[in-house]
């Protein structure tokens, strides 16, 4: 399974790796910092799962899951956010995110939800 971060905190795509990096048949092929970077990338690389950033510079990341799902809808998309408000859930959801995180408290979710779209796509 390929999966692709967009992130623009060093930080949080560190410890996403780590994190990720623990699952054997997973492969991380990609990162973007920047919108416009990230939908690029995603059309070029055809990640399996995206893990999406809502607020990113040049662009956020409601704009980039649109493309995502007009070019790629069989793509998975977790949205990862410090900002969990209902208004952006609601917009998140109804543009076609698979899931919508808090990163301040559900940071160690991540691999057992892709685990679970592995078993599901096999």
């Amino acid at each position: 399974m390929k999966v692709f971060i967009a992130d623009d905190s060093l930080k949080v795509v560190e410890r996403l790796t780590d994190l990720l990096e623990q699952i054997g048949w997973l492969k991380l092929i990609g990162r973007a910092t920047y919108g416009p970077e990230a939908v690029e990338s995603i059309q070029e690389l055809n990640p399996d799962v995206v893990i999406l950033d809502v607020r990113m510079p040049y662009g956020n990341g409601i704009d980039v899951l649109k493309a995502i799902k007009i070019t790629r809808p069989g793509t998975k998309v977790i949205i990862f956010t410090n900002f969990p408000y209902a208004q952006y859930r609601k917009k998140c959801l109804d543009a076609g995110a698979d899931f919508f995180l808090d990163k301040s408290s559900e940071f160690n979710q991540i691999p057992g939800i892709i685990l679970n779209l592995f078993q599901t796509r096999s």
